[in-house]
């Protein structure tokens, strides 16, 4: 096979909390997951809003890039990359592509996403070995390896204290950022429909943004609720795909504090895109 990838209202966690365990006491059961879900929290939301990229500089991608995780730390830009035997953690020159240092992960694992937890250092997961390096960011060394059950995909910092991760599936699990032990779960619906295959995380105040794996999706998560507040449609972001694999695709979200900007860019892609997020009922239609 080829190879398979794996972050706008904050909320507290302590009613994050109460809102989990009304769904774990209250919620039917899907029997698809055997997870408990709460199918009455879509019913008084509105529907999504539609959001489309404009982007407002490009800079060079390394095409050799795998990218599963995309983080902006006081500035500087970090990338994880998958493949067995080719998975890293490294630092790139925003402006250049270049990559300043990296360090390699085991050759028996492969490398998912990775969130800042402060302190100047990480958190990477991976894909199947259920385990995940925690980074020192300053010397790009492993200072800890963390365990958890199931496949890793995605992860961001929600509040101090509390991470999101994805799986693969349609929930999020909610972490505790200083072992990844697990206090609860979410289903992400949108108007209603579960949004299977999350992968790629950011957090932005608040919400989860979430690249859905072999789409040109990002959706944006209430994940008090599990509610899709937004979907973006980035299919207009690359013209040009004719020399692309099945799996060189959109994943890679990193939010920038200091412009409100979101840094895109896909598996193997030639561009990263700094972009703002607008209304697609503002575009001019053709």
């Amino acid at each position: 096979m080829r190879r398979r990838a794996n972050g706008a209202a904050s909320f507290p966690l302590a009613a994050a909390m109460v809102l989990l365990a009304t769904v774990i006491a209250c919620g039917s059961s899907d029997p698809s997951t055997g997870h408990d879900i709460d199918p009455s929290s879509e019913e008084t939301a509105g529907p999504a809003t539609r959001l489309v990229p404009r982007v407002v500089a490009t800079s060079p991608h390394d095409t050799e890039a795998f990218t599963q995780g995309l983080e902006l730390v006081d500035g500087r830009l970090l990338e994880t990359t998958g493949g067995y035997g080719e998975s890293d953690i490294r630092e790139v020159d925003r402006s250049t592509g270049r990559v300043l240092r990296s360090t390699p992960l085991e050759a028996t694992w492969f490398g998912e996403g990775l969130t800042a937890i402060g302190g100047d250092r990480a958190v990477q997961l991976t894909w199947k070995a259920g385990r995940a390096m925690v980074w020192d960011l300053a010397t790009l060394t492993t200072v800890d390896v963390w365990t958890y059950g199931g496949q890793g995909w995605g992860l961001c910092l929600l509040e101090p204290g509390t991470l999101a991760m994805s799986d693969g599936s349609s929930f999020l699990t909610l972490r505790r950022s200083q072992d990844l032990t697990r206090i609860g779960e979410v289903q992400v619906l949108l108007d209603g429909i579960p949004v299977e295959r999350l992968n790629e995380l950011e957090c932005v105040d608040g919400t989860v943004w979430a690249n859905v794996w072999l789409t040109d999706t990002i959706v944006a998560i209430d994940p008090s609720t599990g509610r899709v507040a937004s979907v973006v449609d980035a299919s207009g972001l690359l013209a040009d795909r004719s020399d692309f694999g099945a799996d060189d695709v959109l994943n890679g979200i990193a939010h920038d504090p200091a412009s409100g900007h979101f840094l895109l860019t896909g598996k193997r892609w030639p561009v990263l895109f700094e972009v703002v997020l607008e209304s697609a009922s503002d575009q001019p239609s053709d």
